[in-house]
């Protein structure tokens, strides 16, 4: 969320850079100013009804102590309507701070300086590309028809069981899911980061603090009497681990990563799109989530996409990282590199990670602060997040890449994770 300072001091600069987002902000802009205005007013009036209360109950006691009993029993009628005055304003100030914050969610994130402007995923910039040669389209199978062959990935099990989206691993495939999971996570602690295992439900609280909510509202299944939801990705109990606290700066960075399902209701998606394990309702992934100094945080985001560069260099897939434009940005990031892996099959790239600094935005809303040692007061700190990996479409690659004469041949660095170097 944004910070009111920061849209009170550069109005005008917070319209200009969200226009990078696509989001015409004068409207609400607007309605946040007069909103504020009204709510500063209120508090200024509620402030002088309480120090004019504080000072009559202080008079009433030396008035009836020296005998002023008259003018003791006026001031305790004026104060009987200041009660009520205070009472109205309360409410008044409380209904105008929720309308304020309601207004103030509604605002995406600013995008850093170097997003490039675009409307959708072809304004993309790719910055960097890595792996082995990517081999022709059309020389493997795609995976959806190499799973069936080999019985590794049953979908219409899952369809039985659950719906669509909702495969079945058996065998070497459920084998081959577990030992990328092992990898990836023995990776991220080999590279400084601390394991977690945390829940996969979590509150609304949880769910706003880290933006899901209210943007992606409709997008995340809901267990309604008990109001908790399955978790999208392990970002969000990740990152409100540190909600409403207040780190020491000796104790950044901080660097977790966690392996968990995901759950997403991907409504609206259809097509060849969707098909196999492109695009499905429950998936596992491990995440790396990151607490930082802000002016560290540019550093770290590079960080991780080495890590990330580094996982798909082990796995001997062609990748590429590309920078989001402005129409293409989540709502709450500030800068994002996607990594895309080639599917020779499919002949097409595969979105397998996305690395993003959301600087304050996350931490505003999480109230997640460290103490300056040189000021002595509580500065917000940056988050930042990143796939490291989501496994379906890795798996979907490895597969369509990794075919020789019918022949699924693992990397190399798999095999210790797996027990096995062959499908």
């Amino acid at each position: 969320m944004l910070t009111l300072k920061l849209i009170q001091e550069n109005p005008e600069l917070v319209v200009e850079k969200l226009t990078k987002k696509n989001f015409d902000a004068r409207e609400i802009m607007k309605e946040i100013t007069e909103t504020d205005k009204r709510r500063r007013e209120t508090q200024h009036r509620l402030d002088m009804l309480q120090a004019e209360m504080n000072t009559l109950a202080k008079e009433i006691g030396i008035l009836f102590k020296s005998g002023q009993k008259e003018k003791a029993e006026e001031n305790k009628v004026r104060t009987i309507t200041l009660k009520d005055d205070i009472q109205q304003l309360g409410n008044e100030l409380n209904e105008l701070e929720k309308s304020l914050n309601d207004k103030l969610v509604i605002l995406p994130n600013i995008p850093h300086e170097s997003v490039p402007a675009g409307k959708s995923a072809h304004d993309n910039i790719t910055i960097r590309t890595g792996g082995p040669a990517a081999r022709k389209a059309g020389e493997t199978l795609p995976h959806w028809e190499f799973t069936q062959k080999t019985g590794i990935i049953d979908f219409e099990t899952g369809v039985k069981l659950t719906g669509a989206g909702f495969p079945v691993y058996k065998g070497k495939g459920a084998r081959l899911q577990s030992g990328l999971i092992r990898f990836f996570l023995d990776e991220a602690v080999n590279a400084g980061f601390t394991e977690i295992m945390p829940p996969l439900m979590v509150n609304a609280e949880s769910a706003f603090a880290t933006g899901q909510l209210p943007d992606k509202d409709g997008q995340m299944y809901h267990a309604t009497e008990d109001n908790l939801y399955l978790i999208p990705t392990a970002e969000v109990p990740l990152t409100n681990i540190y909600r409403d606290m207040v780190l020491a700066e000796e104790e950044l960075p901080v660097k977790i990563t966690g392996y968990t399902p995901c759950f997403r209701r991907e409504a609206g998606s259809y097509g060849k799109d969707v098909r196999g394990l492109n695009r499905l309702h429950q998936f596992d992934k491990v995440e790396i989530v990151c607490i930082t100094h802000p002016d560290k945080s540019y550093a770290m985001l590079e960080e991780m996409v080495n890590h990330v560069a580094g996982l798909l260099d082990k796995l001997e897939l062609t990748w590429r990282v590309v920078k989001l434009c402005g129409g293409d940005m989540s709502f709450t990031s500030a800068l994002t590199y996607d990594f895309e892996v080639y599917s020779s099959a499919q002949d097409k790239w595969l979105e397998v990670s996305s690395v993003s600094n959301f600087e304050t935005f996350q931490s505003n809303r999480l109230k997640l602060r460290f103490r300056d040692p040189e000021t002595k007061k509580p500065r917000m700190a940056h988050t930042l997040n990143g796939s490291a990996l989501a496994l379906p479409r890795i798996v979907a690659a490895l597969i369509e890449n990794h075919q020789h004469n019918g022949e699924f041949i693992l990397p190399e660095a798999l095999h210790a994770y797996t027990g096995f170097k062959s499908i």
